[in-house]
């Protein structure tokens, strides 16, 4: 770890980062493809010149790099990106052996895993109208993705889609992540939008069931559904330029996952599953005990039989069972940090996306934490993370 006054004790950590994503290899579904759906899986050609994902034969669209880190190891600034393959982009986002050597580099010990091509709740399988297709985009990635796990000598570490549309599917599925041996699960935030229950309904109580007796994090990154995307595209005025309508878009999408811890917590879920453990992913923090302050607020507001329905203020709740995560954010943690909860605070870089801190992701991490005691700084960095997803250190 890069030496910033920091004692010795913090030199040794080994950093787990909780928030990174795969640019994912042209090959990841059709060398893997039961022979029937060889053609039909996630697979990329070219359209017009320029490579695309297909999906059982219509474009889904561009084969991108996903990512801002070029090959020499240099950040693309802006919107400079937006035209990059994965022939542009760094090895690091899509081969894990030299994702396992970038980190060794950054002094990062593991990484928790995000996928890009399904939407980050695997909320565009969703839209796909064969049903067997669609669970076996999800179940093909997650085999792929336990290849990874396995692979990494317990380095890398991605969460394991579900098919959402499919409630009694997604505790099949889920049973199977178990089996893989992956550490959790991304959820869809609004399966409501295509016709199921709500998350907070009786039909998913097997699921959040199954995630509590297998200590299976679920885990709510934003942008992960249709319409927190679509905030995405809709915050910013028509008139801004494309520089201007990536940085509003993306300020205003960690927002977004301030409505899905509100709903969890008033919708009773977290009160009737009291050790399902869920994590705010790519939200930043800075925003947490406002929304905390005002939801504490609103239930003092609530009729008396209203609130019986509550053991606990949603404050309360929050450090019970739900955990945030901070990059960026310089002041956040230093004078947040106690008043969430020292267990309730992970770090992530978001590599190789473009807000991610890269290459200097420690030196952040270290700096928005050198006022907060060491133990504090070992839970935040290291300690949370390793027993929320399993990981030996």
């Amino acid at each position: 770890m890069t030496d910033l006054g920091m004692t010795a004790t913090r030199d040794q950590l080994r950093v787990i980062d909780v928030d990174t994503h795969l640019t994912e290899p042209h090959d990841l579904w059709s060398s893997r493809a039961p022979a029937a759906y060889a053609d039909r899986l996630p697979r990329v050609a070219d359209v017009d010149g320029r490579p695309h994902w297909i999906l059982d034969g219509e474009p889904l669209g561009a084969a991108s790099s996903s990512g801002v880190v070029r090959p020499d190891g240099s950040k693309a600034m802006g919107t400079d990106f937006f035209t990059w393959t994965i022939d542009d982009i760094h090895p690091a986002a899509y081969d894990m052996e030299a994702r396992v050597e970038l980190m060794d580099q950054l002094n990062v010990h593991a990484q928790i895993i995000y996928p890009n091509l399904a939407g980050f709740g695997s909320q565009k399988f969703g839209q796909i109208e064969d049903v067997e297709l669609k669970r076996l985009c999800v179940s093909v990635y997650n085999d792929a993705m336990a290849e990874i796990q396995d692979n990494s000598g317990e380095r890398l570490f991605p969460m394991g889609l579900i098919p959402w549309w499919d409630i009694e599917g997604s505790l099949a599925e889920a049973e199977r992540i178990v089996g893989l041996g992956l550490r959790g699960i991304v959820m869809c935030s609004d399966p409501q939008l295509r016709g199921l229950p709500d998350l907070g309904e009786e039909p998913w109580r097997p699921l959040w069931e199954f995630c509590c007796d297998h200590e299976l994090p679920v885990n709510f990154h934003i942008g992960a559904s249709e319409s927190s995307m679509g905030w995405f595209g809709t915050s910013p005025w028509p008139s801004q330029g494309d520089d201007q309508k990536l940085a509003i878009g993306s300020a205003m999408m960690y927002l977004t996952n301030a409505r899905v811890l509100a709903n969890l917590i008033f919708s009773g879920v977290l009160e009737r599953h009291p050790t399902l453990k869920i994590v705010s992913v790519e939200s930043g923090i800075g925003w947490i005990p406002f929304v905390l302050e005002s939801l504490d607020y609103q239930m003092d507001q609530l009729r008396t039989d209203v609130q019986a329905q509550f053991s606990l203020r949603p404050s309360d709740y929050f450090r019970r069972q739900m955990f945030g995560c901070y990059w960026f954010e310089d002041v956040a943690p230093e004078v947040l940090i106690n008043q969430l909860g020292p267990d309730c605070v992970l770090f992530e870089t978001d590599f190789p996306h473009p807000t991610c801190l890269y290459p200097y992701g420690l030196d952040q991490a270290t700096n928005a934490l050198s006022a907060v005691d060491d133990d504090v700084a070992r839970k935040v960095l290291q300690d949370n993370a390793a027993e929320l997803y399993k990981i030996a250190v």
